[in-house]
């Protein structure tokens, strides 16, 4: 079973997006963590756009990079270019990847453009995610 740690700024969208999909697209095969640089709280239009595509993100928690410090990851993906700048060392063998995904927490406009943006990021992270299982667990 890989270790897979997703880390973002906040630990509040996007790498919690990533978690879920991976945590859904890896199954059995996979053991997935998701930080932060700080812990912003799981933001609610997340959830609500995974709950959308049939992912139960409500369970995840905002954790702190230094929670998992002590852990040996197989692979920590960044998700934003904050976390890549600021992410600390890892001991170990973990393959480092990046991809900076914007970020929807801060679309503007009206509820529905909000909520496009969710869904436009969360596709992109699903594509990020399916290429990244074939690619390198299956």
């Amino acid at each position: 079973m890989k270790k897979i740690l997703v880390l973002c700024t906040g630990n509040s969208c996007r790498s919690q997006i990533a978690h879920g999909y991976l945590q859904h697209i890896g199954l059995d095969k996979v053991e997935v963590y998701s930080a932060g640089i700080e812990t912003h709280g799981v933001n609610p239009m997340a959830i609500a756009t995974m709950k959308n595509d049939g992912i139960d993100i409500s369970n995840h928690t905002s954790n702190n990079i230094a929670e998992y410090q002590h852990i040996e990851f197989d692979y920590v993906i960044s998700v934003c270019d904050n976390a890549k700048e600021r992410c600390p060392i890892f001991p170990g063998k973990a393959i480092k990847l990046h991809h900076n995904f914007p970020d929807p927490a801060k679309a503007k406009g009206n509820e529905q453009e909000i909520e496009n943006e969710f869904k436009r990021v969360r596709e992109m992270i699903k594509d990020y995610c399916r290429h990244f299982i074939k690619e390198n667990i299956e």
